[in-house]
């Protein structure tokens, strides 16, 4: 997939390179002049963590998934004090499900409870129903993070039960899902 410079009311999402993703985990000065924007000293947000971020660099670095696309979002409000990192977040193939993507985001919490997370993942969304074959998109999260499951069910996501055990998810976290319009899912 080619990721999609997306604009949305309020946040600029980047598309992460691998020197974007390589300059998130050696170098914040380098990652803020790459997206013109001021990073703050609190960077990653909470579920970025070390793991996560190589794994990132070794798929974008492979292209081991053709549909993995991560975005950093920048606040892009004049009014709010200009361009800021506040979260990311992005896309990734199921594993074991055709047609399914899975989604996943994370905001810094200085910046939570604001809508940019709604605004994000409804736009990301679109994105990956844009994709040839994507009939649905799948999230998990953890029972006790009621922002996110907010987040989910704002955009149209619902209760799926428990995560598929065994898949590589996060033992505890629930499965929202959600269908592309039209196909009776």
């Amino acid at each position: 997939m080619k990721p999609l410079h997306i604009r949305t009311e309020r946040l600029d999402l980047i598309p992460a390179t691998l020197e974007i993703l390589e300059s998130d985990r050696n170098d914040h000065r380098e990652l803020a002049h790459l997206l013109a924007a001021a990073v703050p000293g609190a960077w990653p947000p909470p579920l970025l963590d070390d793991r996560t971020l190589e794994e990132f660099i070794r798929m974008a670095a492979r292209n081991a998934d053709p549909r993995f696309v991560t975005w950093y979002w920048v606040r892009d409000e004049p009014a709010e004090g200009g361009r800021v990192l506040v979260g990311s977040g992005g896309l990734a193939s199921a594993p074991a499900e055709p047609g399914t993507v899975l989604i996943g985001y994370s905001v810094l919490e200085e910046f939570q409870c604001r809508g940019y997370a709604t605004e994000a993942v409804r736009h990301i969304v679109t994105a990956a129903f844009s994709l040839p074959g994507v009939r649905r998109v799948l999230a998990t999260t953890y029972p006790e993070l009621v922002g996110s499951i907010r987040v989910l069910e704002k955009n149209g996501f619902v209760p799926a039960g428990p995560a598929p055990a065994g898949e590589g998810f996060e033992e505890g976290t629930l499965a929202y899902v959600l269908e592309r319009p039209g196909t009776g899912g």
